[in-house]
């Protein structure tokens, strides 16, 4: 769905706590998780504008944003 919030908060609540205190207590993972919010707010605002860009931009956003999910998702569920 188009600008649809894709937060961590929003799509993990389970792990609320477990995000916050990472995010506190671990600089790798408070960047990665900084740089993901960056992109998906980017990404939620050129939606939601229906702003001009280019397809191969969308996608490497998307793509990036995707990958750091993953990531993080990683982390938080291991620790």
């Amino acid at each position: 769905m188009l600008g649809e919030s894709h937060a961590l908060l929003v799509d993990f609540p389970e792990y609320t706590d477990t995000i916050l205190a990472l995010t506190t207590k671990n600089s790798e993972f408070a960047d990665s998780a900084r740089r993901y919010h960056e992109l998906d707010t980017e990404i939620r605002k050129l939606e939601l504008r229906n702003s001009p860009t280019s397809d191969d931009f969308m996608h490497q956003a998307k793509h990036e944003r995707s990958v750091l999910k993953d990531k993080l998702y990683l982390q938080f569920t291991k620790a």
